[in-house]
């Protein structure tokens, strides 16, 4: 067991030091010397947008730039045009409150302006950060100029006071433009036309094909007045800072300066080479101009990345992102319909101990189907049948292996395949940059911004639920020691890679740690109290803070949420965020999707165990018999299900999944038990068969 420590430590050590953003000629902007920068804002613009018949100089902008996905979420679901333009202005996800539409028109005093209202912000909406970026503009002595809206709500400092404002690209000229090394323009003529009563219409897509092509001519008109009179040495940004409907989608994002043409473009704060964030544009915009980022601006700046870039390969990144959107809600409702079934056949069936062998097969195929979520992104799909075929071929693949060899014939061969295969899928998607949890079912997709990189809280739940399983099937094929350091090496392996850089989660290592702590304590025939408990809990917290601390320590563009975290502990914005987290996790529990699985899989088990042959012909019971160390097990994930669902905002999500994946594995293998004891094995003793002390 020293040896494995050992081994564990230098795995951690390794984790720990090699965190690369990006693995190819990436180039951070930022690093040449200080010059002009535009940013022009087109609020709503799309890939699918930009042709070289109705959209020119937005086309050859983006054709001569390095491009990417701008993921645009602020803090609802979708993003208007004031939220766009108030981010950029804060260099964090911020809100304007109850209104959610064109930003306020300023009011022109002398060559500035002034945003009426503006206290409003901070004294009523509680965006504090407003005005970060004029403000930083404006203490470093940048001359700044606004055209329209939005970009003066961009620039204004503190007060709400724009140094020079133009409602019209019209109205400046090269001459006018070269007195200030800051340029911002809001092109509002795609976004207007949506807006109902100045807010985003509750629909998709409010205008026809020919309207939006209308639109669209008339932005990129407005854009071109600009781009004909900047002068010659201005690094340019082009974004759509804003969705047009109730459909969140990524937005185009193009950085136009010298070598970046065909490139991706994206960031380190997404750790992904063709996705950024707005914040990102706060954090670029300075460090172009040369002007020291305030720690609250949670952007990096923009990273250029490999080359190839294409507006079809942006096009379907969206495309797959809508696909997932489209089936994601299907896909929970018929996995809750299935998990309830299954519940109710299977105890109709095992009361009356009819039915087996099917209700084996169905809950082994039924815990398959987690993992075959992501496996499917093995494989490309670029429809929605296709992602639906994928994900029920790679389950039967998945249940096949469960049955196709002689572990079929032992009681947790089954229990061993999947939870393993799930524990390994995912510990791999982390060590190779979760490219299978983004834009898949279970995981995260960019349009929904909550996550970008490393382990969302699903995959965690099945993450601990697959390890602490797979781990005590080697704890009853080796009882004792060897047994205990598998749980202990192993759990903790898993742990580090989801709390590291890696997998940057913070609420899972608080809920992995006890989950480990408890099963192990049980198998070493330990008592588990509540102090115990509560002492693995703080455990847990002092190693994500330790997590966290080591990653604020790093330069900021290499830091992940975990130490942007502890900035906003040391700023106090800390209880903002975990105000949010609290309400986000509340409301998962009135989910029609992830609750009917824990009540039914709760009550099956819990009924299981306290009337086990009126319920289940004592398949439970029998799973415990045949190996303490899965009861040590599922305890353990328990245990880490519930304080999931408890410290992280997915809430219901969390223990849902980890009883989606535990509790008909449970009952495959008690089956499995039951008709071994009927029908005995001849032949040698299998691997899973616990050895003798």
């Amino acid at each position: 067991m020293r040896r494995a420590l050992v081994v564990l430590a230098v795995l951690i050590g390794q984790i720990l030091a090699g965190q690369g953003l990006f693995t190819g000629p990436a180039q951070a902007a930022g690093q040449e010397t200080a010059g002009r920068v535009a940013l022009i804002g087109v609020s709503g613009l799309h890939w699918n947008d930009l042709t070289q018949a109705d959209t020119p100089n937005l086309w050859e902008l983006a054709r001569s730039s390095a491009i990417g996905s701008l993921s645009i979420r602020t803090v609802g679901s979708v993003t208007c045009p004031y939220d766009g333009w108030l981010t950029v202005s804060a260099g964090t996800r911020s809100a304007a409150g109850y209104w959610c539409g064109a930003p306020p028109t300023p009011e022109q005093q002398g060559a500035g302006a002034v945003i009426p209202d503006y206290r409003y912000l901070t004294d009523v909406a509680g965006q504090r950060n407003a005005g970060t970026l004029g403000e930083s503009l404006k203490a470093a002595g940048q001359c700044s100029i606004a055209i329209g809206p939005g970009a003066a709500l961009a620039l204004a400092d503190r007060e709400g006071a724009v140094q020079r404002y133009h409602p019209s690209p019209l109205q400046v000229g090269t001459a006018d433009l070269q007195q200030c090394r800051m340029i911002a323009m809001d092109v509002d003529d795609l976004v207007l036309p949506y807006l109902t009563g100045g807010k985003l219409p509750k629909v998709p897509d409010a205008l026809s094909p020919a309207e939006r092509r209308d639109a669209l001519r008339m932005a990129d008109a407005k854009a071109g007045a600009l781009l004909s009179v900047l002068p010659a040495d201005t690094t340019v940004l082009l974004a759509g800072l804003a969705d047009t409907g109730s459909v969140p989608h990524l937005r185009v994002a193009a950085l136009r300066e010298p070598g970046a043409q065909g490139h991706l473009l994206g960031a380190a704060s997404t750790h992904r080479e063709d996705i950024s964030i707005l914040p990102d544009l706060t954090a670029t915009v300075l460090t172009k101009l040369g002007v020291p980022v305030p720690s609250t601006v949670i952007g990096v700046p923009l990273q250029v990345g490999g080359p190839g870039a294409t507006f079809q390969q942006l096009q379907r990144a969206d495309a797959t992102a809508q696909a997932i959107r489209s089936i994601k809600g299907i896909y929970f409702t018929a996995v809750a319909v299935l998990q309830v079934l299954f519940y109710l056949v299977a105890f109709l069936l095992l009361r009356r101990r009819k039915g087996l062998a099917p209700v084996r097969f169905a809950a082994v195929a039924l815990a398959s189907l987690p993992v075959s979520s992501y496996l499917v992104n093995l494989l490309p799909w670029s429809s929605l049948p296709q992602l639906i075929a994928g994900v029920l071929g790679w389950a039967a693949v998945v249940t096949g292996v469960a049955f196709a060899g002689p572990w079929r014939r032992r009681p947790l061969g089954p229990l061993a395949v999947v939870a393993g295969l799930t524990a390994l899928t995912l510990a791999g998607d982390l060590l190779t940059g979760t490219t299978l949890q983004l834009n898949s079912v279970m995981g995260y997709s960019a349009d929904v911004g909550a996550r970008y990189y490393g382990l969302g809280n699903i995959p965690f739940a099945l993450l601990a639920t697959g390890t602490l399983l797979a781990t005590t099937v080697i704890a009853h094929r080796w009882p004792g020691k060897v047994g205990l350091a598998a749980i202990v090496v192993l759990g903790a392996f898993a742990m580090v890679l989801g709390g590291s850089g890696m997998g940057s989660d913070f609420g899972g290592v608080i809920a992995f740690v006890p989950g480990i702590a408890v099963t192990a304590l049980i198998l070493a025939g330990k008592r588990v109290s509540l102090v115990k408990l509560g002492a693995f809990l703080v455990a847990g917290g002092v190693i994500v803070m330790t997590f966290a601390w080591l990653n604020y320590l790093k330069p900021a563009d290499e830091q992940t949420h975990l130490g942007r975290f502890v900035g906003q502990v040391l700023t106090g914005e800390a209880f903002d965020v975990i105000l949010r987290k609290l309400q986000a996790m509340l409301a998962t529990l009135l989910s029609p999707n992830l609750m009917p699985i824990v009540i039914a899989a709760a009550a099956f088990l819990v009924y299981a165990i306290m009337r086990p042959e009126q319920a289940s012909a004592g398949v439970v019971p029998a799973a415990f018999e045949h190996s303490p160390a899965l009861r040590a097990g599922l305890i353990g994930t328990l245990v880490s299900g519930v304080v999931g669902m408890l410290v992280n905002d997915s809430g219901a999500a969390v223990l849902s999944m980890a009883l989606a994946l535990a509790v008909p594995l449970l009952l495959a293998t008690g089956i499995g038990a039951l008709r071994r004891d009927r029908e005995p094995v001849a032949g040698s003793v299998s691997d899973l068969t616990p050895a003798t002390k």
